[in-house]
């Protein structure tokens, strides 16, 4: 499976587009760790490897997130792209994760 395809990647904002949205700002693509707790939510990208976004930790509340990401550190740890997510506002996504 494809972490990224051209259709999804020319879909997410460009960096800085959402900036003060906070979470306001809507994710459009969803990446997790199986067998972990670990997520990364894009909000933005800047088409080539960096994303910007929040990052719900497998630790705990504590260390979640917001933070740049790259798509090639993302494959280096072989993390998967939820097939069924459809954009979202991330205060929606930071609620139903406590």
């Amino acid at each position: 499976m494809k972490l990224l395809t051209k259709e999804i990647g020319s879909k997410i904002p460009n960096l800085y587009e959402q900036e003060g949205k906070g979470e306001d700002a809507v994710a459009y693509i969803k990446f997790f760790l199986s067998g972990t707790r670990w997520t990364w939510y894009a909000t933005e990208f800047n088409g080539k490897d960096t994303f910007f976004g929040w990052v719900k930790s497998g630790i705990s509340q504590d260390f979640d997130e917001w933070g740049y990401f790259s798509l090639s550190e993302l494959r280096e740890v072989n993390v998967e792209r939820d097939l069924y997510f459809e954009p979202t506002p991330l205060k929606e996504i930071i609620e139903n994760s406590k």
